[in-house]
Formats: C-alpha cells, sequence, structure tokens
C-alpha cells in the first residue's frame, strides 16, 4: 500500500521547472543548450535593494516576523496599492508569501471545499489547476484562442459560472501569451461579476510592470470597486524588480480572507525570509526607473523574437502586449518529420524534437491548457535569443 495520499494523483511537477532542470542536466554534460522555459528575468536586482538586504543582515534583521509580514512591508504594499492602483487597503488587509504560488495555495487551502468551482481561462500559468486539485477543488478551463488574443471573454465567462464557482483567476499580462486586458475588456468581465455575487475574483497582477507599445495596465478591483470585497489582489517583487530567488509575493484582499491566509501562513512556511522582506520594502518604496530601459530591451527582444518565429516554416507569432512571452503556434510542424525520422504528432513532440536535435529547451503549449502552440521566454540575453531563433527557423526549415 502506498503512503501516498489520493490527492497526489491528479497533480503533475511542474512542467516549466522540469523543461529548466533539463536544460540545465544537458548543459552539465557541455551540450550548448539555450535555455527559453524559465520565466526569470537575465538583469540582475537593483543595487538599491541589493544594499537593503545586506544592511538588514548587517542590522541583524534576522529573526522572525509575524506570519503576515514586517509591519514596514505591510505599509510599503499598502501604499503602493494606493499610489499605482487607486486601491486602498490598510495593513490588516495584507498577506506575504514565499513568492505568489504560496500565497495562491493559501488562498485557495482557506476557501476551496470539495466540489467548488474555479475558472481558469486557458492558456493558464502551470500551476493554477495543480494548486486547485490540491485544495480540493475542480478547476473549469475555458478556452481563450488566438482570435480572441487568448483573453477570455464576457460571453464565456458568464456561460462558465455555476452555482459551484467559487473563483475566477484573472492573470494580465498573462503568462504565457503576454496578452494584457484593456481597461474596457476587464470592465465587460467585471460586469458580469457583479451580477454573481458568490464568485470571488483573483487577480495575479505579477507581471504589472512588464507592458509595453503604450498599453496600460489595469486591474479588476480598480476597474469596479463593488468587486473589492471578493477580490484577492495579487502582486509580487519577482518579475519587474528580477528577484525572483529572493521568493516575495503580496497579496490584498477582505479582512476575513486575509485573516484565514495569515493563519494557515503561521502554521507552515512562518514567513518569508526576514532579509527579503526588508529588501522587498526598498524595491515598493524605492525608485522604478530601471524600469523603462529594461522594458525597452525586452520590447526589443519581443520584436525579434516574433519577427524571427515568423520567418520559420510552419509558425506564426502573434505579437504579445506584456510579459516576456512569445507564444507561438506550431500547427504547420505538426504531422511533419525531423531530419532524425522524428514524427511531430503534438507540440509536445515538436519541444521535445527541438531541444534533443537543437538544443533549444521551450515548454510545449499542451502545459498551458492550449495547443499546438509553445512558449519562449525571452527574459534571455539578445545574443541567446537570436540564437535559439536562428536553431529554430533551421529546425523548422529541415522538417519534411
Amino acid at each position: 500500500m502506498s503512503i501516498l495520499a489520493n490527492r497526489l494523483s491528479a497533480v503533475k511537477p511542474s512542467p516549466t521547472v522540469a523543461v529548466t532542470a533539463k536544460a540545465a542536466e544537458l548543459k552539465s554534460q557541455g551540450l550548448d543548450v539555450i535555455g527559453l522555459g524559465a520565466g526569470e528575468p537575465d538583469f540582475d536586482t537593483p543595487n538599491h535593494i541589493k544594499y537593503a538586504g545586506k544592511e538588514a543582515i548587517d542590522k541583524g534583521q534576522t529573526k522572525y516576523t509575524p506570519p503576515q509580514g514586517t509591519p514596514m512591508l505591510r505599509k510599503a504594499i499598502v501604499d503602493k496599492f494606493k499610489r499605482e492602483n487607486h486601491l486602498d487597503y490598510k495593513t490588516n488587509q495584507v498577506a506575504v508569501g514565499v513568492g505568489l504560488k504560496q500565497l495562491i495555495f493559501n488562498a485557495f487551502i482557506a476557501t476551496v471545499q470539495e466540489g467548488d468551482e474555479i475558472i481558469v481561462p486557458a492558456p493558464y500559468w502551470v500551476s493554477y489547476p495543480d494548486i486547485v486539485l490540491l485544495c480540493g477543488g475542480t478547476p473549469i478551463f475555458v478556452s481563450c484562442d488566438e482570435n480572441s488574443q487568448f483573453k477570455l471573454s464576457a460571453e464565456a465567462l458568464e456561460a462558465a459560472i455555476s452555482p459551484k464557482t467559487k473563483w475566477v483567476v484573472l492573470n494580465s499580462p498573462n503568462n504565457p501569451t503576454g496578452s494584457v486586458y484593456s481597461e474596457v475588456e476587464l470592465k465587460a468581465l467585471t460586469d458580469v461579476l457583479v451580477k454573481h455575487p458568490h464568485v470571488w475574483i483573483m487577480a495575479d497582477d505579477i507581471y504589472e510592470h512588464l507592458v509595453y507599445d503604450g498599453i496600460k495596465f489595469a486591474t479588476p478591483g480598480q476597474v469596479e470597486s463593488r468587486l473589492l470585497d471578493r477580490t484577492l489582489t495579487m502582486n509580487g517583487v519577482s518579475k519587474a524588480f528580477s528577484m525572483t530567488g529572493w521568493r516575495l509575493g503580496y497579496a490584498c484582499g477582505p479582512v476575513e480572507l486575509i485573516k484565514a491566509m495569515n493563519m494557515i501562513q503561521g502554521q507552515s512556511a512562518t514567513h518569508p525570509s526576514s532579509i527579503s522582506q526588508a529588501a522587498a520594502v526598498a524595491a515598493l518604496n524605492g525608485p522604478i526607473d530601471f524600469l523603462g530601459p529594461r522594458n525597452a530591451t525586452f520590447r526589443e527582444r519581443r520584436d525579434m523574437a516574433v519577427r524571427m518565429l515568423n520567418e520559420a516554416p510552419g509558425i506564426s507569432c502573434q505579437v504579445p502586449e506584456g510579459a516576456f512571452y512569445v507564444y507561438p503556434s506550431c500547427a504547420g510542424a505538426i504531422g511533419k518529420t525531423t531530419s532524425n525520422g522524428r514524427k511531430l504528432g503534438s507540440d509536445t513532440d515538436f519541444v521535445q524534437a527541438l531541444l534533443d536535435e537543437s538544443l533549444v529547451a521551450a515548454v510545449q503549449g499542451a502545459a498551458f491548457g492550449l495547443s499546438p502552440y509553445f512558449r519562449i521566454s525571452y527574459a534571455t540575453s539578445t545574443e541567446a535569443l537570436e540564437e535559439a531563433c536562428t536553431r529554430i527557423q533551421k529546425f523548422c526549415d529541415s522538417l519534411t
């Protein structure tokens, strides 16, 4: 008899983590692998943030903190939401976690009962459905195809809501597609949600500052104040501030929900690193002028990747509006055969052959709930990205 709980049978390892690990393994064998699987900026953490972490160590700020975060961090989070998003929260409405993933887990474990449904627009970040399943819920996938720019429509949302619906997850800018909901598009969704008071909104805004071409970011609670009492607005320092390894996410929402999340936090991780919290205060309170030049570089990489991918036979790629991913279709390559005699029957076959034969690591669209696509992160050096796209072109040229 297995010691493992039955709930694990429905959960799979993170595909993005698996791809990154496979690329690292091949590199350790001396192979020239270009890894485009991880959603991790190649820029360094800004110096003023690093100095704040070092200063916290020097000052002896290395002890336990409250599960809900230090008072300075909670105030910085409240101030950030007020200043940048026009959202009024109090410090007792703040939860901090070891990255956003843990806060999503805390929110679902605090609220989801067996049989509850969580609406997850597809394509989706790979961890949403597995966290839902771990917490006893049922993910309800709503396919958002390329014709809709991979965005959930008001009509599709309305059709997906049932008496069992507990949450809807909205992620903008989106991972994996880079799509961004405009204020008008969000208003259409919130108009639907106002009519369904049993449905809660999880707004995953982790890529908030990574938008291009004059696009204006908006979040559901900002667009429709009547939903604030059932909206969990989530963000973090990982992406914009290049702090993935610092592991610090935060969320604000109704007092009852936040209190429950912080209680769970106190019985699990206790709190994020005290050093990371001090660094996050500096990130949220400090200058963000470095984002302009970095986003300009991301935009240049995006444009190059889109152009080069669209030149590859069998590949078509839309221009994303935010984040640092492109989500090209490989439909034109499905059914073809590689130079090594491998038949490509799916996007999973495509990315596996691309890694094995051209040493480029990407993530299959099946992992994100919409095929036949694959995700490429352009949060890597421009030189490596150009070389990877050249290899993809040659790989597609060789298919018969």
